[in-house]
Parts: structure tokens; C-alpha cells; sequence
């Protein structure tokens, strides 16, 4: 698997784009599943390490995630690979409209103000309207209830950017073994 070519500096960098917990990462540069024979293998790594996350772990986490709808995700995240990822997510609410962007601005902030963190959502093939809807249905939740159903969308978000990884450095790998 390509991702055993990587340093631990360089594998730690790709880690970060898809979990910013540090204590994530670190589990998986220690997993003794390393280098990781296949996707599978990769997945179930990342699993067992964000089971073992903590709050703090869990917030970290978080605080790397634009609020849905956020139009500034260049400003937050530059132009790396991280604002790539997160804008290709949040495609659904690139069409929605005013009313559902502002829906989503204010009950973001509603959420923000209750929990401490940005509402977090697998946003992935799902509309402007969809997110509103899940984000209306959770901001009721007490705290213990929220945050495990935060970290469960961030374990989806997680495997989605684990796969893109993949494909990134296979295609990276094809194209520099392409003839010029």
C-alpha cells in the first residue's frame, strides 16, 4: 500500500487532512497493524484509534471542520488540501438558498453557543436542506448525547478523506510513473 512509502513526518501530515486529533494521529503512526497492508486494514486502524479518543481528542477534532454553509473556506484553510476536501463536502450547500443558507449560519451559531463546537456533519452527498434538517434535529440533544453523534460523523468524515488519500497517492503514483 502506498502509504507505507511515506515518512512518519509526511504520513503524519496526510493524517492530519483526514483527523486533526494529534492523538489520533499519533495511534495510528504507532498501530501495529503499520504499514497498513490494505484499505481495509487502514480503516479498521482508524477506528480503533478515534474509539480510544477522548473529549479533548474529540474537540480537536472539530475545531479543523468549517460550519456548513461557511463561504470562507479559503480563509479559514488556504488553499490546501484541507479546503479542497472540505468545499467538495459542503457541495450541497453551494446551490442552497439565501433562506437556507441564513437558516444554517444562525442555528450554526445556536449550536456553537450550546455545545462549544461547530455542529459536524458527513456532508457528503447530502443538500443544504438535508444538513439544516439533522442540524434542527441534534440541537435538542444534551451534551454526552451530541458529542458521541459529532464523533460518529467525524469517523465518516474520517474514512471518506482516508479513501480520497488513497486515491490521491495512487493517482500521484501513476503520474509519475506516466511516460512525460
Amino acid at each position: 500500500m502506498l502509504l507505507g512509502a511515506l515518512s512518519d513526518e509526511e504520513l503524519r501530515a496526510q493524517l492530519l487532512v483526514c483527523c486533526a486529533s494529534e492523538r489520533w494521529v499519533d495511534a495510528m503512526l504507532a498501530s501495529d497493524t503499520r504499514p497498513f497492508a490494505s484499505a481495509a486494514a487502514l480503516h479498521e486502524a482508524a477506528a480503533s484509534a478515534w474509539a480510544g479518543a477522548g473529549r479533548e481528542d474529540r474537540l480537536q477534532a472539530f475545531a479543523a471542520h468549517p460550519r456548513i454553509g461557511e463561504q470562507s473556506l479559503r480563509e479559514k484553510f488556504g488553499d490546501g488540501q484541507h479546503a479542497k476536501w472540505a468545499s467538495g463536502e459542503q457541495a450541497g450547500a453551494a446551490g442552497a438558498s439565501a433562506e437556507t443558507i441564513g437558516a444554517l449560519a444562525a442555528n450554526n451559531d445556536a449550536y456553537f453557543a450550546r455545545f462549544g463546537y461547530v455542529f459536524l456533519v458527513c456532508a457528503t452527498g447530502k443538500t443544504a436542506e438535508q444538513m439544516l434538517e439533522l442540524l434542527l434535529q441534534r440541537l435538542p440533544n444534551d451534551d454526552a448525547v451530541e458529542i458521541d453523534v459529532a464523533a460518529a460523523e467525524q469517523a465518516k468524515i474520517t474514512d471518506i478523506r482516508l479513501d480520497k488519500l488513497l486515491a490521491q497517492l495512487e493517482a500521484d503514483e501513476q503520474a509519475g510513473a506516466a511516460p512525460s
